[in-house]
Parts: C-alpha cells; sequence; structure tokens
C-alpha cells in the first residue's frame, strides 16, 4: 500500500483520473453524438484533461478543503449555537 504522508498526491490523482474521465466523456458525447470514433475522440480528450485536471486538483484542493473549513462548523460549535 501507499504511505499516509502521500494522501493528498494520491487524492489527486484518483479525483482527477474520474473526473476528466467523466466529464471528458460527456462533453465528447455531447459534440459528437454516437459516433464510430467516439472511443478513440474520448480517449484523446481524457488523456489531454487528465493532464490539465491532475496539477489542477493537486492545488485546487488545499483552497477547498480551507474554503469548505471556513464554512462548515464543528458539531459542538452547532450545538452551542442552537442553545
Amino acid at each position: 500500500m501507499i504511505a499516509q504522508k502521500y494522501y493528498q498526491l494520491v487524492y489527486s490523482f484518483v479525483m482527477a483520473l474520474l473526473m476528466s474521465g467523466i466529464m471528458s466523456l460527456v462533453i465528447t458525447f455531447f459534440n459528437l453524438g454516437f459516433t464510430e470514433n467516439l472511443l478513440q475522440s474520448w480517449l484523446k480528450a481524457w488523456s489531454f484533461g487528465f493532464l490539465v485536471a491532475f496539477p489542477a486538483v493537486f492545488i485546487v484542493s488545499k483552497l477547498v478543503t480551507r474554503i469548505i473549513d471556513f464554512i462548515i462548523i464543528d458539531d459542538a460549535e452547532a450545538k452551542v449555537n442552537n442553545k
């Protein structure tokens, strides 16, 4: 298995792989429809999309975590505010 210290890198890789795959398939299908070269066009778009998505997710995920930490309050604080 992979060491915990690589969590952010592995998370970013998997998230970018799945999201770029899904989005590139949807966009390719939307633009081309069901054609003979849909699979080839999708794989080409996915490979390019992943090259952009991986570093983007790695960088942006830290910012998103900070934003979510600012927006979401913990349960103890929520209980105090509801009294």
